[in-house]
């Protein structure tokens, strides 16, 4: 899906998808997607090095995550337990899929959403990172929707802590690359009412997340 490969696509007198099959306008125009490019932006891409580590290491982060989950959805875990489960949670999904697929398949995430409901600005700010990593997998998007997270978004785009407000957009971004996630998001009581209020009286970062969570979204005609 890169410019250059399109443009080549078209030229050749192609007016479908290549994927979908769809027909496209007989003169089809090309529209950087900024939002997904700044989503790329905020996560450092995997080195060689990373990417061909050991078989037993990745088993290791793997094993890891495991103990890391059992606190994460334990009711007898304290909230510092659950703080420290989650900081180690969103360093191994931030580049690992396999680890993303493991912690969306344990339960984790009605953990994570229960951690952002708390009103504990730092739980928060960890659980929405990690509901941020988990939504990089295509599978997962409209999964996390399902699941209500746009509820605790929305809320905490109200109320949160600047930082959390930032993540709890740019999860928005994400959200919004799939197609049906910008109906329903657009859809959400308050949704884009709490991101232009973001872009009017945040700071910097707010801003500038708030800013292409409306980008995305607005892709979208009844947005």
């Amino acid at each position: 899906f890169d410019r250059v490969s399109i443009q080549q696509w078209i030229d050749s007198g192609n007016r479908t998808c290549p994927i979908t099959k769809l027909p496209l306008s007989e003169n089809p125009s090309l529209i950087p997607n900024h939002a997904l490019r700044s989503l790329i932006s905020n996560f450092a891409h995997v080195s060689p090095k990373e990417s061909s580590r050991p078989r037993t290491q990745q088993e290791h982060s793997q094993s890891q995550s495991q103990a890391l989950i059992s606190t994460l959805v334990s009711r007898s875990s304290s909230n510092a337990s659950k703080l420290e489960s989650l900081s180690r949670l969103v360093r191994l999904t931030k580049r690992d899929s396999l680890i993303r697929r493991k912690v969306t398949e344990s339960g984790s995430v009605r953990a994570a959403l229960d951690c952002v409901d708390s009103g504990n600005h730092v739980l928060q700010e960890k659980s929405l990172s990690l509901l941020l990593n988990l939504s990089l997998e295509d599978d997962n998007k409209v999964g996390l929707v399902a699941d209500g997270v746009i509820r605790r978004i929305v809320a905490v785009l109200r109320v949160g802590s600047p930082d959390c407000k930032a993540i709890a957009a740019t999860l928005l971004t994400s959200l919004a690359v799939v197609e049906v996630n910008k109906a329903t998001i657009g859809s959400y009581p308050d949704a884009i009412s709490a991101l232009v209020s973001l872009l009017r009286v945040g700071n910097d970062r707010e801003r500038k997340e708030s800013a292409t969570a409306l980008y995305a979204l607005c892709s979208f005609p009844d947005n």
